[in-house]
């Protein structure tokens, strides 16, 4: 199964046969919202608007834990991410996507692991996109009509608001492409929960640093998203077409030897929760 977190406009295809909306139950909560399921040229798929049906819930406030919870609790062994972010280079021009391959975690107030006091455990996260999905991505991301951007590197910031100039001058130093504010703790509890994830990323403006353009506004960044909603309808049409049925990529395994807790110290309600997890 692909799961796809991303707006609610993504699963309106028509080639989407939707089969039921599920309400996911987690240890953590309930997810953003129920949950799509759906069928697509025989591809199950299970779609989550990151923010909730009408988009209710700010960056911060995402249940981040639940969310990815009930991806694997639902069998999703994929994730593929599709938001918008802003650029942080020219040449990545509004309207154009980028399939980034590196994360920056600027975020303060999230809890973006699965390990908790009773259960300590240490993943890598030296490569937090799937190499896999990734490349199967970026070749159905060119099959949308749009420029699309191999790799680089996505910080990720607290948000709600936009980033200053200043700060928006210093991420450029750091050499970075793209700026979000959500995928990279998804990317990290995806990493710990043996599931892929790549991330579609829709360049919807340049970040202040760029002078010569007006700052970001919510306005130009809905008008640049909605444009590109149907093309990242046909990348995902196009990766559930080239989809096998195992991922060629050794993410599923990436917590099979993360756990240091002596395992009989492990309380047995962490145990029972975050059995579909972990090997414990």
């Amino acid at each position: 199964m692909l799961g796809v977190i991303g707006g609610s406009g993504l699963y309106h295809m028509k080639e989407l046969k939707i089969l039921e909306k599920v309400a996911v139950e987690t240890p953590y909560g309930a997810p953003s919202d129920e949950i799509v399921l759906g069928e697509l040229m025989g591809v199950r798929l299970a779609f989550l608007p990151r923010h909730g049906a009408g988009h209710f819930i700010p960056p911060s406030e995402i249940n981040f834990r639940a969310n990815v919870f009930a991806m694997k609790k639902l069998g999703v062994e994929r994730i593929l991410s599709v938001s918008a972010v802003g650029s942080m280079k020219e040449e990545l021009v509004p309207g154009h996507f980028s399939v980034p391959d590196q994360f920056i975690d600027r975020t303060t107030r999230r809890i973006s692991t699965f390990f908790t006091t009773g259960l300590v455990g240490h993943v890598s996260l030296a490569d937090p996109i799937c190499p896999d999905l990734s490349r199967r991505l970026i070749q159905s991301a060119k099959t949308a009509g749009t420029t699309v951007h191999e790799g680089g590197t996505y910080i990720c910031i607290e948000g709600p608001q936009f980033s200053t100039r200043a700060e928006s001058h210093l991420y450029r130093q750091w050499g970075v492409d793209i700026i979000g504010m959500t995928n990279v703790t998804e990317a990290k509890l995806a990493r710990e929960a043996g599931i892929c994830y790549a991330t579609l990323a829709l360049v919807t403006d340049y970040d202040c640093w760029l002078v010569e353009e007006e700052p970001v506004t919510l306005e130009a960044v809905l008008q640049i998203m909605g444009e590109n909603v149907e093309k990242a309808q046909t990348a995902i049409k196009a990766l559930v077409n080239q989809l096998e049925d195992k991922p060629g990529c050794s993410c599923a395994s990436a917590s099979s030897t993360a756990i240091v807790t002596d395992k009989k110290l492990i309380p047995e309600k962490l145990r029972q929760d975050l059995s579909i997890l972990f090997e414990i």
